[in-house]
């Protein structure tokens, strides 16, 4: 495998499950952190990079309005992943032995009601997988861990219990960067634009920012709003629409959007994935 993708996370995490399943020609490169993965890809280590940014039952996962926008990179695809929440041990532990269960602090509120029936103690750790790999070096059989499969395959350790998730659609959505925009594609069912943007400081500039998506007909799927430098005043919105910015409508659209606003920055046009349109 000539090319790399990176992603958050030790091998074995679900962002390197992620680059399996998406991108199995490429060999998946483990940083340590969302920051360090997106600077591989700038700098040339990797070719892609797979950036977690949303989970159905947590919430947002990296903040994608800081870290992508400044990173020069470009979204070209997304990817979702069905999260199941493993509880690993040692070899020869039950799940009567565990009394801790060490896991991201992202993947701790997904499995809140195993863990509380079952009285063991949650335990923040910085990676799923660094925490499988700790559990399978360690020699206290009370202390488990909360990961994949892979990762348990990876490090040798037993599912003591296996898809101990909440929620029974607990999905993970994936974000895939590159260097370079690629706006050729036409996805069979249809295409994404994602893009950021600062509204004009005049009176209701928001609302009339959104009208032209209103007015001609385009679906916007997202929109989120959140500060910028940490000053109360200064708002930035992430937004996603679906179409392409070579659509008719969608040129109508963002072009009004551009009399509203002083900055406007297309991060990514990309084919649409199959899980938007599954029910659950």
């Amino acid at each position: 495998m000539g090319q790399k993708i990176a992603f958050q996370g030790e091998l074995g995490a679900y962002g390197h499950e992620a680059c399996v399943a998406a991108r199995p020609d490429h060999a998946p490169l483990p940083c340590p952190t969302f920051d360090a993965a997106i600077a591989a890809v700038r700098d040339g280590a990797a070719d892609l990079g797979m950036i977690a940014v949303e989970n159905s039952t947590y919430g947002r996962v990296a903040d994608v309005h800081s870290l992508l926008p400044e990173s020069g990179l470009h979204i070209i695809d997304e990817t979702f992943v069905r999260v199941h929440v493993n509880l690993l041990g040692q070899k020869g532990a039950t799940l009567a032995d565990i009394k801790e269960a060490h896991g991201h602090p992202v993947i701790l509120p997904q499995c809140a009601r195993f863990l509380r029936d079952h009285k063991i103690t949650p335990r923040a750790s910085s990676d799923n997988a660094r925490a499988a790999r700790e559990v399978a070096d360690g020699d206290d059989p009370s202390v488990a861990a909360l990961a994949s499969e892979l990762a348990a395959e990876i490090y040798g350790l037993q599912v003591l219990a296996p898809q101990i998730e909440d929620h029974a659609r607990n999905t993970t959505r994936f974000l895939i960067m590159a260097r370079e925009p690629d706006y050729t594609r036409r996805g069979d069912l249809g295409m994404v634009t994602s893009f950021v943007f600062r509204v004009r400081n005049i009176p209701a500039a928001l609302y009339k920012a959104m009208g032209g998506f209103a007015t001609n007909g385009v679906n916007m799927t997202k929109l989120e709003s959140y500060m910028v430098g940490g000053a109360f005043t200064a708002t930035q919105f992430y937004a996603e629409i679906e179409g392409h910015p070579d659509d008719q409508n969608v040129q109508l659209a963002m072009e009004e959007l551009g009399y509203f606003t002083d900055h406007l920055l297309v991060m990514g046009v990309y084919p649409a994935a199959a899980r938007r349109h599954e029910d659950g």
